[in-house]
């Protein structure tokens, strides 16, 4: 009686020892796979990512060296979205200069206004004197108007110069709102007091749009808007309010991006 306990004593204490080692040998393989020169890790011998090591092609300089989060506090900035287009439209090869655009782009917004804004003048100006030039007319007599928020030439370039979105908290949010026929002359794109400008964003904004009539739309908002003034059916000024692409509500939906397909 007593041998037959010592026996199955003895066959319980292998069993055990066999599932412990099939455990050890289980985890072994799961915490060290097979290494591998196409697997996209560093592991076996490797010295970098699939290469060095016993197995691998040599390293080449820098060829698979893991990359780890810099958290040095450094950064690199690559382009201004505040105002989408001033960037496109104004400092483009300005003044025969072919990288003051990828100058605005990497400029922090502080410095932005002292090393643009008379380039961005300048530019505006440039614009006129062409349109001028196409309509047969001296380039001196057609130069950049007080815009419908009443914003002079220096003034708004200062404005556009900085590409920041700017916010009011007093206001409401806009990047234009021509208000209403406040003043019952049956136009609404015309000064009349209730014009709100430059106060944020909505979705619903068409940005580029209302960035054209700010810088060609003149004191009423529609100078250059493809007027036929002899009435022969034929545009006799340029059409420079609008890119001509609508943003209509069924662009905007509930959830991120926001925007719709296009359409």
């Amino acid at each position: 009686m007593k041998a037959d306990s010592i026996k199955y004593m003895f066959l319980s204490f292998l069993a055990l020892a066999a599932l412990s080692a099939c455990s050890n040998d289980d985890n072994s393989i799961a915490e060290n796979p097979q290494a591998s020169c196409s697997d996209g890790i560093m592991n076996g011998s490797e010295t970098g990512i699939d290469c060095g090591g016993a197995s691998c092609m040599p390293c080449e300089d820098g060829m698979g060296m893991p990359m780890d989060p810099d958290f040095s506090g450094t950064y690199s900035q690559a382009d201004h979205m505040g105002r989408p287009g001033i960037n496109t439209v104004l400092s483009s090869d300005m003044q025969g200069q072919a990288s003051v655009k990828d100058a605005f782009n990497v400029t922090i917004p502080s410095e932005m206004v002292a090393t643009f804004q008379a380039g961005f003048e300048a530019r505006v100006e440039q614009y006129h004197d062409v349109y001028a030039n196409k309509l047969g007319l001296d380039p001196s007599d057609v130069d950049y108007q007080t815009n419908i928020l009443g914003l002079d030439v220096a003034t708004l370039t200062t404005v556009l110069a900085a590409d920041v979105l700017e916010v009011a908290p007093d206001a409401p949010t806009t990047y234009f709102d021509p208000g209403t026929d406040n003043d019952n002359d049956g136009r609404v794109l015309v000064p009349d007091g209730d014009e709100i400008g430059l106060t944020g964003r909505k979705l619903q904004d068409d940005i580029i749009d209302i960035s054209l009539i700010l810088l060609f739309g003149g004191t009423e908002g529609d100078r250059f808007s493809g007027q036929d003034l002899d009435g022969d059916g034929m545009a006799d000024l340029p059409r420079l309010t609008s890119d001509g692409v609508s943003l209509t509500a069924d662009n905007i939906t509930d959830t991120f991006p926001y925007i719709g397909s296009p359409e």
